[in-house]
């Protein structure tokens, strides 16, 4: 039986949000943090398996602020995953992601708070 082709999340979602700077050259580091109570391990989990993206975990150790040791985690696509996806509606999906995002923005900076 054939993989499922990739399928691209909501627009405004967490998974968006991760998935586009998945897409992109942005650096991970820098992206917007993540609201609500999911974790970046419980996302990327989500786009495999729910949305059959082939993202690539790996792992090495590293040093937490207090000194103890700890592992760090590195997410990404390969450069084949990307052009494909970028072919296949991937920059149409950015661009309504971007155009969503702008729109949610608008709306929120009218909208007065009580």
């Amino acid at each position: 039986m054939p993989k499922a082709p990739p399928r691209f999340p909501g627009p405004l979602t967490a998974r968006a949000a991760v998935l586009a700077i998945l897409l992109s050259d942005s650096d991970q580091t820098g992206a917007e943090p993540l609201q609500g109570h999911l974790t970046l391990p419980v996302i990327i989990r989500a786009l495999k398996c729910k949305y059959h993206w082939p993202i690539e975990v790996s792992s090495f150790p590293a040093n937490a602020a207090d000194g103890r040791s700890t592992w760090a985690m590195v997410y990404g696509l390969t450069p084949e995953v990307i052009a494909d996806a970028l072919e296949a509606g991937g920059r149409e999906w950015l661009e309504r992601r971007a155009a969503a995002k702008a729109a949610e923005l608008r709306v929120s900076v009218q909208t007065p708070s009580t």
